[in-house]
């Protein structure tokens, strides 16, 4: 847990000044990642580096797990901290594995151990370790050096990370390969990570935790779903964007927001039966499933109120389909680009398991707001 209680730091003689982090008090639980957000020069890196004292705080105290780190050798407070910044800075005549294992020599790690430990972080990322470790930074793309200045900065298990835009010079497809790289490693390894960015987007899809700032001061501390649903003032509605609403979407998963479908359609039903249904479930549209309960078809309501025959006659194949893990945002991606009132939500087998409609997605972001 990383706990900042009235932490401040001035610049300037007494008489004139100026405050670049003034007064700021938050906790972070342990293995939750809080970003830090805000206008440039608002403090953000400023915090940060208090942390691990690369700046020294004018007043207040910081505390890492209970203990004072005031109290504590800056030199071993800073090994015991990973840091991550967007320059990487790897080493360009040292091999990826004595890369990554820079402060496990550093703290006399056993070599067979810190090297071990280099292979198994390189497999975490993807990386192939018989292909990786003896390689020069080089060798390697802007993306993969990246990756591995994350991984020198979890080598020696650190509780705690500080990471300064870590991804903030990757483009943009890469940029979304690692963040999500790093989320699926951060449900194994649960640090406790204080996340500097600039990018809101980035900001809701990595907290847990945000942290927006302005002139030093902490405006608002909350959840990604509570900042943009109930902005506490108008700097922070404004930072936000109007189109915090949308911004959301992130956030929501498909299978919390779909509609469990009524009656299942099936090819050889009556094209009445699927009108009544639709009727009594106000769809725009339903999904006409085969035997196993395997999404094949859709009906639109359009559709159906013409004509006699079976379901089959006028239904559509599917053009498309989501699973229930998937964010909501990306299901409405889909809906728009093919056109579709509703879209079938499915498991890993691909057996349908709800419909998600425009009118649920409004209704839950309504409730957010509300709430």
């Amino acid at each position: 847990m990383i706990r900042l209680e009235h932490l401040s730091k001035f610049f300037g003689p007494p008489a004139h000044r100026t405050a670049a982090v003034d007064d700021i008090d938050l906790e972070l639980p342990a293995g939750e990642i809080c970003v830090l957000l805000g206008p440039s020069g608002c403090g953000k890196t400023t915090t940060m580096k208090m942390i691990n004292r690369l700046i020294q705080p004018s007043s207040g105290k910081i505390f890492i797990d209970g203990r004072d780190t005031s109290a504590m050798d800056p030199i071993a407070l800073r090994r015991s901290i990973g840091y991550v910044i967007q320059q990487i800075g790897l080493f360009p005549h040292k091999t990826i594995a004595d890369n990554i294992c820079v402060v496990p020599d550093l703290l006399g790690w056993d070599r067979r151990k810190s090297r071990a430990r280099a292979r198994e972080l390189l497999e975490l990322v993807g990386l192939q370790p018989d292909l990786f470790c003896k390689r020069y930074p080089k060798e390697l793309s802007g993306g993969q050096q990246q990756r591995v200045g994350v991984l020198r900065a979890l080598a020696a298990d650190p509780p705690v990370m500080l990471m300064d835009e870590p991804f903030g010079a990757i483009d943009p497809i890469n940029r979304e390969v690692i963040q999500d790289e790093f989320l699926k490693m951060q449900q194994t390894i649960r640090k406790t990570i204080i996340f500097v960015s600039h990018d809101l987007d980035e900001a809701v899809k990595m907290a847990d935790k945000i942290a927006i700032l302005r002139s030093g001061k902490l405006e608002q501390y909350a959840t990604p779903e509570a900042l943009l649903a109930r902005p506490a003032n108008a700097f922070i509605a404004n930072f936000l964007g109007s189109d915090r609403t949308l911004k959301r979407l992130r956030l929501l998963r498909v299978g919390a927001v779909m509609s469990a479908p009524p009656e299942s359609l099936r090819p050889d039903d009556p094209i009445s039966t699927a009108r009544s249904l639709m009727h009594a479930s106000g769809l725009a549209a339903m999904a006409v499933v085969d035997a196993d309960g395997i999404a094949q078809a859709m009906l639109t309501r359009e559709a159906a109120e013409h004509g006699g025959g079976s379901v089959s006659a006028h239904a559509e194949p599917v053009r498309a389909s989501i699973g229930m893990d998937a964010d909501v945002r990306s299901a409405l991606a889909l809906m728009l680009a093919h056109d579709m009132p509703v879209l079938p939500c499915i498991d890993a087998a691909g057996r349908l398991q709800g419909l998600l409609s425009y009118r649920a997605i409004v209704r839950n972001l309504g409730r957010g707001e509300r709430a």
